[in-house]
């Protein structure tokens, strides 16, 4: 696995072409993908997204070739990736940064008695810092939950984000802080997207990975690839992935390129 900390830019982005081709030979590959601001572009209202039509197109493809497994590892809850994605039935789904499970038509998602008190008082206290920065939406996940910014400024946002921090670390002192793209998340779990992608691969005896995300959160999945795997960041900023796109857009190309090396090999 890698453990550097190589970060790319766009220099990196022709090679590409080469580590898709690669992918083609594969017995068994797993095509892991975020969804927001890497299949779908953001919007205010995080409801109503949908993928881009080019790579949800491209998507369903890989899903039907042989050897390969399609599964959307994204942070929001598995009830709303379900929604937002209208995902087929028999696609891997996996919400909460990993936390939650639909694999194989079974859904894996149970907490103790204890997280789910945790789970509890921590929404207790971030609804509370809610109440005092409109604008700011407390999202609540079956695991944790979400500060989201997006809709105020960015002082607004350094301050609700401080007052959030303080206030989940108080009702628990172990609960997990991560940050996003004008979000805020605490979890009761420390589970990320590369624990999913160990679990996948392994499930799967996957003999490669591919894995797009745009977020901070995807770091986790990129920092387990290996050597024979491919990570591509969608968007700007610092990155362990060895390429990357601009944008979802420009995504849906590298998608289409993937199906179609699946089914020629």
């Amino acid at each position: 696995m890698r453990d550097d900390a190589t970060h790319v830019d766009e220099t990196a982005t022709p090679g590409l072409d080469e580590a898709l081709q690669r992918l083609a030979t594969a017995d068994t590959l797993v095509v892991a993908l975020d969804f927001d601001g890497t299949l779908a572009p953001f919007a205010d209202d995080p409801g109503h997204v949908g993928a881009l039509p080019g790579s949800w197109a491209a998507v369903l493809t890989l899903q039907r070739a042989k050897g390969t497994e399609v599964a959307l590892v994204s942070g929001r809850p598995l009830d709303s990736l379900a929604a937002v994605s209208h995902a087929p039935d028999g696609m891997a789904l996996i919400g909460s940064h990993g936390v939650e499970w639909r694999v194989d038509g079974h859904d894996q998602d149970a907490l103790s008695a204890d997280e789910q008190e945790r789970v509890a008082r921590v929404g207790a206290a971030l609804d509370a810092v809610g109440e005092r920065f409109p604008g700011v939406v407390i999202e609540h996940k079956p695991a944790g939950h979400g500060v989201h910014t997006r809709r105020v400024s960015a002082e607004v946002a350094a301050e609700a984000n401080a007052a959030a921090s303080a206030a989940a670390h108080d009702a628990d002192a172990d609960v997990l802080e991560r940050g996003g793209k004008d979000i805020l998340e605490f979890a009761v779990r420390h589970v990320t997207k590369g624990d999913a992608i160990d679990r996948l691969r392994e499930l799967r005896g996957a003999d490669a990975v591919f894995f797009a995300g745009d977020d901070v959160t995807d770091e986790d999945a990129f920092r387990v690839l290996g050597d024979g795997d491919v990570g591509v960041k969608v968007g700007e900023g610092e990155t362990m992935a060895r390429h990357r796109v601009a944008d979802p857009a420009a995504l849906t190309d590298v998608l289409k390129q993937l199906a179609r090396a699946r089914f020629a090999r």
